[in-house]
């Protein structure tokens, strides 16, 4: 007599694997009770899209349960800012592409600090389960999710991990925030234009503080440039709090009746705003760039071999590091601590890469717009490829890198176009993104390049508009 099996259950998809940790009783316990004592109504639940906006629907708080299995679905346009191209295609799947569903990380609820009638929640995205053959898959544009899938496999690896802390420099501006600056100085560190912005600094770091971010120091820089820090930490965790840092910043100029821009350069002659990366490598709670047994600044072997790859894929990666077209306008003033050649140096704020105290590599590159997630995933990337060819960075440069003449790593690019083309020829900065997301990345920013190419600026009118005859 033969036995008819029942057919085998489908594989856990790892949506249901990130439904099935939702599910856990004591942390939606913890979560529901704080929802009552802060007296939540709403809650947010949020994603970040691939130029590093933030992107959400709202619920009533009391669909907690609900939403922490089911998520919330959105369309999959939003990843790439419903960006509609020149030529009218909407980048990302079209108008009748399928939703995407957003399914909270527990971690990261937090009830919001000017008005705590509503919390929020960061999540990852997947695709639906009714697709054939892909439901329950992550969404490949998922900058924030890929990040963490990317960092997990380069720890199971090698058994190290990243951390980081970021520098984000933003420029305010609005009544009462204007300064004197006497000619051939700058404003840099002066306590007066620090007191100015007091209303400002005392309010982002109140609140920060109470969203989880350990706030460290802060200074003026240039008229109207506060940069503000926080302890460095897992990268994934620094990801999450500079997109939450951007939107705590974005709150106070609102309640202050200011303007609050993370433009990388605002104006000519100005400072850019960066969004300096300092980066370490760990293997548990060691730091292996350093040995602590040595007092003046050094790299050990490892070390070495970690910024050998971040420089070799420096170029390749410029395009995520400064992703928007005015990005490469802070790169063209020299002499105003912008990086001018692929280099690296010993405490040399003129060099692409400075090395600093207690064994931390600092990454010039990134300015105020970026993208964390994706700044972080193709820094693994650059890391592990230096790691696996041991890639020598060469010796540090000494004096000026704005009187040097270049390097062993080539050119730095210039304009958002070069860095679309050395993007596309590096395909160790490729892989730390799925293929349909670096797809789309280029296909975004190639119509962003277009755009601009295509636009009259102010530039031309006070050039062009009267120079003939």
């Amino acid at each position: 007599m033969s036995l008819t099996r029942p057919p085998a259950a489908p594989a856990a998809t790892p949506l249901d694997e990130h439904r099935e940790r939702n599910a856990d009783d004591a942390a939606v316990r913890d979560i529901q009770a704080r929802i009552e004592e802060a007296g939540v109504e709403f809650v947010y639940y949020q994603t970040v899209s691939l130029t590093g906006r933030v992107l959400g629907k709202v619920v009533p708080a009391r669909h907690l349960r609900r939403n922490l299995e089911r998520g919330v679905n959105m369309h999959r346009t939003v990843m790439a800012d419903f960006q509609v191209t020149r030529s009218g295609d909407l980048l990302g799947g079209g108008p009748e592409a399928a939703e995407f569903t957003a399914l909270p990380d527990l971690d990261t609820f937090a009830v919001l600090p000017w008005d705590r009638t509503v919390a929020r929640f960061l999540c990852r995205t997947y695709e639906p389960d009714h697709l054939p053959e892909i439901g329950g898959r992550p969404l490949a544009a998922d900058a924030r999710g890929n990040l963490r899938r990317v960092h997990a496999a380069f720890t199971e690896r090698t058994g190290l991990h990243l951390r980081s802390g970021c520098e984000p420099e933003m420029t305010w501006t609005g009544p009462g925030l204007e300064v004197f600056v006497r000619p051939g100085t700058s404003p840099a560190y002066h306590a007066d234009c620090l007191e100015l912005m007091r209303p400002i600094y005392q309010k982002v770091i109140r609140y920060a503080q109470e969203l989880g971010l350990d706030m460290i120091e802060g200074d003026y820089e240039d008229p109207g440039q506060l940069e503000l820090n926080w302890g460095f930490d897992h990268a994934d965790r620094t990801a999450d709090r500079l997109v939450t840092y951007r939107q705590i910043c974005r709150q106070v100029a609102r309640e202050l009746g200011v303007t609050a821009s993370f433009m990388p350069k605002p104006a000519t002659g100005m400072m850019g705003n960066g969004c300096h990366h300092n980066l370490s490598v760990w293997r548990g709670e060691e730091n292996v760039l350093a040995d602590p047994a040595v007092r003046e600044l050094h790299l050990t072997e490892t070390g070495r071999h970690v910024l050998g790859g971040i420089l070799a894929h420096a170029a390749g990666s410029m395009a995520v590091m400064g992703q928007t077209v005015n990005s490469y306008k802070r790169y063209w003033d020299a002499g105003q601590f912008a990086p001018a050649q692929i280099n690296w140096g010993m405490d040399n704020k003129t060099c692409t890469v400075r090395l600093s105290a207690n064994g931390r590599l600092e990454d010039k590159l990134p300015d105020a717009a970026v993208n964390p997630y994706l700044s972080h995933a193709v820094l693994i990337a650059a890391i592990a490829d230096g790691l696996d060819n041991a890639i020598d960075p060469g010796p540090p440069h000494a004096g000026s890198s704005y009187d040097g003449d270049g390097s062993g790593f080539g050119p730095l690019p210039l304009t958002l176009r070069e860095a679309l083309d050395a993007f596309v020829d590096d395909r160790v900065v490729r892989s730390a993104m799925p293929e349909e997301m670096a797809a789309l990345f280029l296909a975004l920013k190639s119509d962003e390049w277009a755009r601009f190419c295509g636009a009259v600026t102010d530039w031309e009118r006070a050039m062009y508009t009267e120079a003939i005859p």
